[in-house]
C-alpha cells in the first residue's frame, strides 16, 4: 500500500475488509490473517502473494 500510495481507509472501503486488520498488516503487527483477507488484498492490489509478504 505504501508503494502505491493508498490510504488504509480507501483500501478498507474498497475491499470491505476491517480497517483494523489492514492497519495491523501495514504496521506489521498482525499475528494471524485469514486466507480470504490475503486473497482480497492481492486481488485489490493486483499482485501475487509473494509481493505482499516477506519472510524475515
Amino acid at each position: 500500500m505504501g508503494e502505491k500510495r493508498l490510504k488504509i481507509a480507501d483500501v478498507a472501503r474498497d475491499t470491505g475488509l476491517n480497517r483494523g486488520t489492514i492497519t495491523r498488516l501495514y504496521n506489521e503487527t498482525a499475528s494471524r490473517i485469514d486466507l480470504e483477507v490475503i486473497d482480497q488484498l492481492c486481488d485489490y492490489l493486483d499482485i501475487e502473494i509473494d509481493e505482499l509478504f516477506e519472510r524475515i
